[in-house]
């Protein structure tokens, strides 16, 4: 089925929530941030959990759906777990803010970065609760089979491509700009630089 992916991802995604939830007991007894955490955890939510989990999602499944003739109950769920996706995408950019802000040795920062944690770890499995028992199966009827191998094929696609993309933004963002290829008047006859 093409939601055993989706499901399959949620799994993961919780095991990084338990992982944010102890850190957010750690810093409100002790008083201090994991910034190494912080900065996985942000690029886990980036590319797992939103470009690769929500974009599945939002970019196929979402996307057949707004082709089909849903029921409203269904249309309002499919609205509101696209707006829960931005919300989600808003708090990690912020704690990613905070999380520079409060190594910089900003105050205030510590209880900015136990508010996001608390949203994130509250608001995180609810959000994917309600996916599970009210959205992700219930949909599934309103495909054939046909289309549901072909969402699944396009799923796996999708993912197929998504590490070859962040690696090449990451190595284009290192590089320096500079022309990718040597200008032919520095090539010599045998086809090396000179």
């Amino acid at each position: 089925m093409p939601i055993d992916p989706l499901m399959s991802e949620h799994r993961l995604i919780e095991r990084m929530l338990k992982l944010l939830a102890e850190e957010l007991k750690t810093v409100q007894q002790l008083k201090r941030v994991n910034l190494s955490l912080l900065e996985t955890a942000a690029d886990f939510f980036r590319t797992y959990a939103d470009r690769c989990h929500h974009g599945k999602e939002e970019f196929i499944l979402f996307r057949r759906l707004e082709k089909k003739d849903l029921s409203p109950e269904h249309q309002k769920i499919m609205e509101e777990l696209a707006e829960d996706h931005v919300k989600i995408r808003e708090w990690v950019d912020s704690l990613l803010s905070v999380k520079t802000r409060y190594a910089k040795g900003e105050k205030g920062a510590i209880h900015e970065i136990q508010q996001l944690l608390q949203e994130i770890t509250d608001f995180a499995p609810k959000h994917m609760g309600k996916e599970e028992k009210h959205f992700l199966a219930p949909v599934m009827e309103y495909f054939s089979q046909e289309e549901k191998d072909a969402l699944l094929q396009e799923e796996f696609d999708f993912d197929r491509a998504l590490i070859h993309e962040k690696y090449k933004v990451i190595i284009d963002k290192l590089e320096p700009a500079q022309p990718k290829t040597l200008p032919i008047s520095k090539m010599t006859k045998s086809g090396r630089a000179s």
